[in-house]
């Protein structure tokens, strides 16, 4: 039989983004070594590098290595010394949109993970989260304010000056996202909370009928909630364990999913998946796969940065781009254990002993090993 290869390309970014990066295609060689598979990939330039060598964030040559890829492994882009440039051409606006745009990556799935054992890392109070946080956004990332025309700043005929953003919402655009929703949600405890502002945004009041008939007609073992998104807000800081998906369009799920970050702890652990549409009749889809977190450009090269988001990061395109789903969760397990054993990177030592990134991601390989994760 020949052996499977997994062809995705590379593109670390900038600051922390290179080191983080060369740990995680360490677990993933390794992984690829105990499964037989064949690990194809390239390295390409994104974001602030870029503009640098190249000057735009997204150079031509990094777009069609992209192309001829099944998968993206992002790193971390932008930074402070590339700020004073007009905004669509800093590095986040510049990259990370046209990537979503060019290939449809119409679904972000964020995980927002908390072990109990890293408590005392989130800000809330331990009796919030007595268990820990485990829940997932899904966010509608293709649609909404961010892309809806027209998008523009005017003069009025009176002269005074106003700016024009559209929300615009197609019934297929929330179907599509409802039922990677509703797959993720058959995964876990069947329960989806969607989250819109009905009772003032009419795009909201579709969303809210399509989401409903969508999972009555589709997938009615499903539990579906709704809340207002300045509720969901509130109930994410007051008992984040309510939650299992949340399920929101592409404004309510930048800021939401930002906050379920913030009450986890640490960005540092956070992996997020953007995904398109199915590619094979295996339902697996094309995706950029990146840490929720940024390019912490004040720590770079210093050895301290957590690779765990990155290294999970690569897990969810084993998972979704490749169906590798024992690798996949192999890698978690792993990753999980690592850190109730108490090896740790500084963000998330709560003041105690701290490994570097390199030895991180050495504990992590041989908290595989030990398992015997793919025997």
């Amino acid at each position: 039989m020949p052996t499977l290869t997994l062809k995705f390309v590379v593109l670390p970014g900038d600051g922390i983004g290179p080191e983080v990066m060369q740990v995680a295609l360490d677990v993933l060689k390794h992984v690829a070594s105990y499964q037989g598979v064949r690990l194809e990939y390239a390295i390409g330039r994104v974001g602030g590098s870029a503009i640098d060598e190249q000057g735009v964030a997204l150079p031509q040559d990094t777009l069609s290595l992209c192309q001829q890829s099944d998968a993206i492994l992002f790193g971390s882009v932008g930074g402070p010394k590339w700020e004073s440039l007009p905004p669509q051409q800093q590095p986040e606006r510049a990259a990370l949109l046209p990537l979503r745009q060019h290939f449809e990556l119409f679904a972000n799935i964020r995980p927002g993970l908390l072990y109990p054992a890293l408590q005392a890392i989130s800000p809330l109070k331990p009796n919030r989260i007595p268990n820990g946080i485990d829940m997932v956004c899904i966010r509608e990332l293709t649609g909404g304010l961010y892309f809806g025309k027209p998008k523009e700043s005017r003069i009025r005929p009176d002269g005074d000056i106003e700016s024009v953003d559209t929300l615009v919402y197609k019934k297929s655009e929330i179907e599509r996202i409802t039922e990677v929703a509703a797959v993720t949600a058959l995964q876990r405890r069947r329960k989806i909370c969607s989250v819109d502002k009905a009772n003032v945004l009419e795009s909201s009041v579709l969303w809210r009928q399509t989401v409903t008939e969508y999972l009555q007609t589709h997938y009615p073992e499903i539990e579906c909630t709704h809340l207002y998104v300045d509720n969901a807000a509130m109930q994410l800081v007051h008992a984040p364990d309510q939650f299992d998906v949340i399920l929101t369009e592409n404004l309510f799920g930048d800021i939401l999913s930002d906050e379920m970050a913030m009450v986890c702890g640490s960005l540092g652990m956070l992996a997020s998946a953007s995904l398109g549409s199915v590619k094979n009749t295996h339902s697996q889809r094309f995706g950029l796969f990146e840490p929720a977190g940024g390019s912490a450009l004040d720590i770079a090269g210093k050895g301290i940065a957590n690779p765990c988001a990155q290294i999970l990061s690569a897990a969810l395109m084993l998972r979704y781009s490749f169906g590798q789903l024992k690798a996949a969760a192999a890698i978690e397990t792993a990753v999980k254990e690592v850190v109730y054993r108490g090896i740790r990177t500084v963000d998330i030592a709560c003041g105690g002993k701290h490994v570097s990134t390199q030895e991180m991601g050495k504990a992590i390989i041989e908290q595989l090993e030990s398992r015997h994760a793919f025997s």
